[in-house]
């Protein structure tokens, strides 16, 4: 994992306590994200394996759940989902945080996992990937 672990902690803390804005980008578009969750959680292999030609040997994962109501998004997603695609992008989501008492803008990369469309959102299944303030 290439992130710094004191920025995670501050924005998993930072979502606990307010509301930040999230904003998902997807071929130079953007959409407003409803909400937001992060979590620790472990994952079900014991030995390094590969998924689309990305090798997962963690035994946890940072996964992030979102929520958008912008439709739009669905079909530009078919090409970022891991699973069948060997071809699968990352996905940037941006907020702005405070830390210290100053504002922090944070890029999160992930990697989509999964996704439950409604009639009203889509939810999205993420692996967090990369994290950095900028």
């Amino acid at each position: 994992m290439s992130f710094n672990m004191q920025l995670l902690e501050n924005l998993m803390a930072f979502i606990e306590k307010n509301s930040p804005t999230f904003t998902l980008y997807v071929n130079n578009q953007t959409f407003p994200i409803a909400s937001t969750s992060i979590s620790n959680s472990p994952i079900p292999v014991n030995e390094p394996t590969t998924r689309g030609g990305v090798y997962f040997s963690d035994k946890f994962a940072y996964k992030m759940k979102c929520v958008v109501e912008d439709l739009s998004v669905v079909p530009l997603l078919t090409k970022k989902m891991l699973g069948p695609n060997t071809e699968f992008g990352e996905l940037k989501i941006t907020t702005q945080i405070e830390s210290d008492g100053k504002p922090v803008s944070v890029e999160i990369f992930t990697n989509l996992t999964n996704s439950v469309q409604t009639p009203e959102s889509i939810e999205l299944s993420m692996i967090i990937v990369k994290l950095e303030s900028v």
